[in-house]
């Protein structure tokens, strides 16, 4: 629900525009938000530090995690300094691709966390301390090249497309680690696919069609004004008058040149 919500909230507060079809984005935005939550995987009963230890070490969830930590490096130090003031997807797929660290350690400390006010001795679990420092770390360079791509671009874009890009890195990332979607329905995993693929429609329509004058008063005119195609000839031969216009209007001869 924060795709239409920024949006609309930079339309009133940050005077930033919005017409007809961002409005349609937002809405399909809203639907697709909508159908996900109604389809949602549960969450897989993971309720000791040892069970969520044993899932962060399986071999799919590190590779998964290289992957990612190495496509994180790739673009801070390369990719940022090029194209980052250019390009808005450079500063929010890092914002994006640190959420999936983030996301973890939120699980894993809210295990933590249950565990410690049940009289377990989580402080002394070596596992807390790496879920806290890598979620100080990973939300302090979310927010930092967050507020750098909302000092370039548009507010109204930047918050639609992190939203794709980190609800996809986060999707991912739950099935590889805790695996929701092993007990789903058919009927579940569609529905969050066609709920997903309606947030991306909602969101290229916020995007792609953002500097058009389109509303619902002056949507005839829109669709009126369209310039006729030129019309062009094939022939080779092509006679053109040459206006003198030194002459009279009366004694202008009229001269034709002949192009071949």
């Amino acid at each position: 629900f924060c795709v239409p919500c920024s949006a609309i909230l930079s339309s009133y507060l940050l005077g930033e525009r919005l017409n007809l079809l961002g409005k349609l984005g937002c809405l399909l935005s809203l639907v697709g938000s909508t159908v996900m939550v109604i389809h949602a995987p549960e969450d897989e009963e993971v309720t000791t530090l040892e069970e969520m230890t044993s899932k962060l070490k399986e071999p799919g969830f590190l590779a998964y995690a290289a992957i990612l930590l190495a496509l994180c490096l790739l673009l801070i130090f390369y990719l940022a300094p090029r194209y980052g003031q250019s390009n808005i997807l450079i500063y929010l797929t890092i914002c994006s691709v640190i959420g999936a660290f983030s996301v973890s350690s939120v699980k894993g400390l809210g295990i933590a966390i249950k565990g410690f006010f049940a009289g377990q001795p989580v402080l002394q679990h070596p596992l807390t301390w790496i879920l806290v420092i890598t979620l100080v770390a990973s939300i302090t360079t979310q927010i930092n090249y967050l507020n750098k791509s909302l000092d370039i671009f548009n507010t109204s874009l930047v918050f639609p497309i992190y939203y794709v890009l980190f609800t996809t890195i986060v999707i991912t990332t739950s099935i590889i680690l805790f695996k929701e979607w092993v007990t789903m329905t058919v009927v579940d995993i569609l529905g969050t696919v066609c709920g997903f693929l309606t947030i991306i429609l909602g969101v290229f329509l916020l995007h792609a069609f953002k500097d058009m004058d389109v509303s619902l008063g002056n949507l005839p005119q829109v669709l009126q004004n369209e310039q006729p195609a030129p019309v062009t000839t094939d022939d080779k031969n092509i006679l053109i008058e040459v206006d003198n216009s030194s002459i009279a209007p009366e004694d202008k001869p009229k001269v034709f040149m002949l192009y071949t």
